[in-house]
């Protein structure tokens, strides 16, 4: 399942337990969790189903401001946001944009690239720490 500048890791544990594995550790490194939105609950909510889908929205300021600031339309992408959501298998998944694609789309890789690199390797530390177990 390749969708260009989507990063996508298998999680060693269930949706619920991803979820709050992401939001404790994007707290633990400092960026603010500033919603959760349960797909699966809403379409259960009009009588549809839905395999666990949930999206977490966080960041803070001064890693997306710089963003904003060579780009504003790149807000349409920011705060960041990763999926948690479970597939046909049972398998849990983890799915987040790159920072870099995110500043590709907008036209400032170049005037970006110290903040997206930042972002890239915050974004890999927080996603492995959470679809891992602990060694």
């Amino acid at each position: 399942m390749a969708v260009e500048g989507l990063v996508n890791l298998r999680s060693s544990f269930g949706p619920k337990e991803t979820t709050e594995r992401l939001k404790a550790e994007l707290q633990a490194s400092g960026l603010t969790v500033f919603a959760q939105i349960d797909h699966a609950a809403g379409a259960a909510g009009v009588g549809l189903e839905l395999r666990p889908t949930e999206v977490v929205v966080f960041g803070n300021a001064k890693g997306g401001t710089p963003l904003m600031q060579a780009s504003q339309t790149a807000g349409i992408d920011l705060p960041l946001k990763a999926l948690i959501w479970q597939d046909a298998a049972g398998d849990t998944w983890l799915s987040y944009n790159d920072p870099a694609w995110i500043a590709q789309r907008h036209g400032v890789t170049d005037r970006t690239k110290t903040v997206t690199a930042n972002m890239s390797t915050m974004l890999g530390a927080v996603a492995k720490a959470v679809t891992s177990p602990a060694a």
